[in-house]
């Protein structure tokens, strides 16, 4: 079984799945980084990572790409770019990605999180969602989503993000990953 003291958890610190895997984290003693910014809201401030304005400036994104790659209209309010460019830096810094959401039919993940599920396809990183509705946890495999059966935490550098709208299988199933993965 792997030393959670080795191992550290890359999230935001917002409420719902965001502050459920930090709390559970804690909980096993994986150290945690919580990425945000001046003025925004958390949940969780354990490990609280504050971006400079240099910083978020670095992962700067197009919010016209960012829509058309997830099907859906993305504001240019400032505050929504901040929260994309956050997730970008939680994304590079795991090396697997672990989502709690809604997979859509056209293969996105619901909400701001799926940018953070479309940028880890990108980057070409291992990428596990639990799908709420669908009760079930899924790889995202080259152009589909495999459904698997209990994943674990394999790499040191993970990311952990998700809903706000966090429902008590979700919640199950971050507990039961972290138990699988730390025992």
């Amino acid at each position: 079984m792997a030393d959670p003291k080795d191992f550290t958890l890359f999230s935001g610190g917002a409420g719902g799945a965001e502050a459920c895997f930090g709390e559970i984290a804690e909980k096993f003693g994986v150290n945690e980084v919580n990425f945000s910014f001046e003025g925004h809201q958390v949940a969780r401030s354990r490990g609280e990572r504050i971006l400079t304005p240099e910083e978020l400036e670095r992962k700067d994104v197009s919010l016209t790409y960012v829509s058309k790659l997830l099907n859906r209209r993305f504001t240019n309010a400032p505050l929504m770019r901040k929260v994309l460019q956050t997730i970008m830096y939680m994304v590079d810094s795991g090396y697997e990605i672990f989502v709690v959401g809604t997979i859509q039919d056209d293969y996105t993940v619901k909400g701001g999180t799926g940018w953070g599920a479309e940028f880890a396809k990108i980057c070409n990183k291992p990428l596990y969602v639990f799908g709420q509705k669908r009760n079930a946890w899924f790889k995202w495999d080259a152009d589909a989503w495999i459904e698997v059966q209990n994943p674990v935490i394999t790499s040191s550098h993970f990311t952990g993000t998700g809903t706000r709208f966090l429902e008590d299988n979700g919640k199950k199933a971050i507990e039961a990953l972290f138990q699988r993965s730390f025992g």
